[in-house]
């Protein structure tokens, strides 16, 4: 896997590109029959999910088979990181890149350092309540909520939240009040229209605990190379175009006339930067055996309750 910086606008750091080879199917896979989708990780149904016939939500039914692609976290190594959300970045992507347990594919990803979690909440909203708003809620069941949290992308975690007292979260409570709290690791999922916790379900429950904004890795797929290569070719290509027509206005008119460079400049920079950093549908395969299989896996893992109601 090749990994690549990526800045904002303004040439601070933002993230990391991943460019990962050929990798047809990943150990954590969304597939869909239908309405109907299932995430599974390495043959183990993590998530079953129906989504509402008016498209206002998605039911949910969630297994305790998920295990995280990034190991525990070692204290010395959370020592040696805090604070530096790059260090992480690369840190993480590492373990992405080599678990079986990853939804990384054959493809172009972001590990972006820039949540757009952040965007939506009110000045005048606490961190504890706007976290504790954004979790979906409910073991194994619950409802994605697209009608409430339209545009607002919830986070949904892959296990149960521990407790604000469990050991865990104690632990890293005290990390969250200096500053020092390893990042949470988050993997948009366009079929849900919400983010699965990947790695970090208590240094979430910790975040919230304290008040504190939690510091996130938001892993999603981005623009493909060579689609990328492609599109900056043809904006570079059209700035270049504006330059000389501005250059010809100036032959004709006289120096009154602006070179270009200050009014096309900024938006090529502007439209490289989107670019680099937009992101694109996640993968969703076929579920093999279709909507009979999705049935039967439903059947097995709720033990043959009613689910969805109705």
């Amino acid at each position: 896997m090749r990994r690549e910086e990526v800045g904002r606008g303004d040439g601070s750091w933002r993230g990391l590109s991943l460019d990962v080879p050929d990798r047809v199917q990943p150990g954590l896979c969304v597939f869909g029959a239908g309405q109907r989708l299932l995430i599974s990780q390495r043959s183990r149904p993590v998530l079953l999910a129906v989504v509402d016939e008016h498209l206002d939500g998605v039911d949910f039914w969630r297994t305790d088979a998920y295990r995280s692609p990034v190991p525990p976290l070692r204290a010395d190594t959370a020592r040696t990181l805090a604070g530096s959300p790059e260090r992480w970045a690369h840190h993480i992507a590492r373990y992405l890149d080599a678990s079986p347990e990853s939804p990384l594919h054959g493809g172009r990803w972001l590990l972006s350092y820039e949540s757009r979690l952040r965007r939506w909440r009110h000045p005048g909203t606490s961190h504890a309540e706007y976290g504790s708003s954004m979790l979906v809620e409910g073991h194994p069941d619950g409802y994605v909520d697209w009608y409430l949290h339209s545009l607002a992308w919830e986070v949904l975690p892959l296990r149960p939240m521990p407790a604000a007292d469990d050991s865990r979260v104690k632990a890293y409570r005290k990390q969250a009040r200096e500053g020092t709290l390893p990042p949470v690791l988050l993997w948009w999922v366009s079929g849900l229209d919400c983010h699965l916790i990947l790695d970090g379900h208590a240094r979430l429950a910790a975040a919230i605990a304290e008040s504190v904004e939690p510091p996130v890795l938001e892993l999603y797929r981005a623009v493909p190379s060579d689609d990328l290569a492609a599109r900056t070719e043809d904006a570079v290509g059209f700035y270049e175009d504006e330059l000389a027509r501005f250059a010809e206005l100036r032959a004709v008119h006289g120096p009154t006339v602006p070179d270009g460079a200050a009014v096309v400049g900024p938006q090529l920079a502007r439209v490289l930067h989107e670019l680099s950093t937009s992101g694109r549908p996640t993968w969703c395969l076929p579920l093999p055996g279709g909507e009979a299989e999705w049935h039967r896996l439903r059947r097995e893992v709720t033990a043959g309750q009613d689910w969805p109601a109705g």
